[in-house]
């Protein structure tokens, strides 16, 4: 216990999912939450996004813990809003010791496809750098900045049964790929002042980003309407071990590593939390 005690952590996409978790698992170790979301739908996206109470149940639970909360709705797209939500806590928090740039969206069969595209780009690219960059000047030394990437912002192209010519679910890998690319050389530039940079890299997680009808339809091209029942047994394929996904508090026990003081000279590091899926990945394109 208490291995984040007194830090304030700012979280986008913290409604639901990856996002939740990692607000729950910091205040089980001490840290309050600004906790921020877009809690609305969004229009090319083929399954439902965060609600407001998804994001009140988020802080019920923080709550809980006996930590402080601010819990915020605003777009990571939008830029103004971010600071607006980060200067609300602010307010109320005092400080930020750690960022965890986890808001993002699969655009996998979204429709329009090129405003699919659009969208993805915006919301897990430009939305990373906006959270990250309304939060640098209250940085200092010993702060965390953690960004959500994803196994497949390593490879060239994801195999054609996931993406396929599919413009957003190509724009998923270009933004993973790019914001990792942002964050190493952020890294870089904010060493001398003793913060630390770092990205996750989940592989298959067990959110409702993956189970929905448009990732399932991803992984099971082969049906017209295949369910998680379906899709499943179709997961392992991105992982060496034999799983289908991992849990978000797999996750969110990296991103607390990652937030705490154990890792303090820990950055620009490119953690994989993907149960060998880079191994399964790389050995694909061999």
């Amino acid at each position: 216990m208490g291995r984040v005690q007194g830090k304030v952590a700012f979280i986008t996409g913290a409604a639901r999912g990856q996002g939740r978790s990692h607000a729950v698992r910091l205040a089980e170790e001490g840290a309050d939450i600004i906790a921020v979301d877009l809690c609305k739908n969004v229009d090319t996206i083929g399954y439902p996004m965060a609600t407001p109470d998804d994001l009140k149940e988020t802080a019920r639970l923080v709550e809980k813990l006996g930590q402080k909360v601010v819990a915020v709705e605003a777009d990571v797209r939008e830029r103004a809003q971010l600071q607006d939500a980060l200067d609300r806590g602010l307010a109320e928090l005092g400080k930020v010791d750690v960022v965890i740039a986890q808001a993002g969206i699969a655009g996998m069969k979204g429709t329009p496809p090129l405003q699919a595209w659009t969208d993805v780009i915006d919301t897990n690219l430009i939305g990373v750098i906006n959270a990250v960059h309304v939060a640098l000047p209250h940085l200092s030394a010993g702060a965390s900045v953690i960004a959500t990437g994803s196994t497949a912002s390593f490879i060239d192209a994801l195999p054609m049964r996931q993406v396929g010519t599919d413009p957003g679910g190509v724009a998923y890998m270009y933004a993973k790929r790019l914001l990792s690319q942002f964050m190493h050389n952020l890294a870089r530039e904010v060493a001398p002042l003793m913060i630390r940079v770092n990205v996750v890299h989940p592989t298959n997680c067990n959110t409702d980003m993956l189970q929905s009808e448009p990732m399932y339809r991803s992984f099971r091209p082969d049906l017209p309407n295949p369910t998680r029942a379906d899709a499943e047994p179709a997961f392992h394929v991105q992982q060496a071990m034999p799983i289908p996904y991992v849990e978000p508090v797999d996750i969110s026990n990296a991103v607390l590593f990652l937030a705490s003081d154990e890792a303090r000279y820990v950055t620009g590091m490119q953690m994989r939390v993907d149960a060998g899926g880079y191994l399964k990945l790389y050995d694909f394109h061999l």
